[in-house]
Order: structure tokens, then sequence, then C-alpha cells
């Protein structure tokens, strides 16, 4: 009984897509161009995100260069083996 209305339900979804591809008005109220907003936002944030990391990663200049260390106070001699 549930796999028959969660068919039902994906079948609705599917057909008021299908309608409103039809009619050309995507977007019939205020939330709907709010959450389409909201979406693309995030996937573009998430895509800047990617880019960033892959420059980092692949960036040939900081590949190069070992980072180098300084020491902050004394060392311990005491401690050496």
């Amino acid at each position: 009984m549930a796999q028959s209305s969660l068919q039902q339900e994906i079948n609705d979804q599917f057909l008021d897509v299908i309608s409103r591809l039809e009619s050309k008005q995507m977007f019939q109220s205020d939330w709907d161009i709010a959450a389409f907003a909201v979406f693309f936002i995030f996937i573009g944030l998430v895509l800047l995100l990617v880019l960033l990391v892959l420059i980092r990663c692949c960036c040939c200049c900081c590949c190069d260069e070992k980072p180098r260390r300084h020491k902050v106070g004394h060392e311990n001699l005491g401690m050496e083996p």
C-alpha cells in the first residue's frame, strides 16, 4: 500500500514538472524563486571552493618550495638522544 502511494506521489510530481515545462512558467510563487536562488547560490559556492582547492593543490609555485619552520623558544638539549 505504501509502495503504491509513493509511486502515485512520484507520478504526480513528474506530471507537475511536465505541466510547468509546457506552460513555460517554472516559478509559480515567490517561494519557488527563493528556493531556486538559494540552490544556485549553494551550487556556486561549492564550485568556487572546489576551484580554490584545485588552484591550491595544482599551483606549481607552491609545490616547489618547502615550508620554512621557525623555532620558537629555547631548545632543550637534554631531550636530544
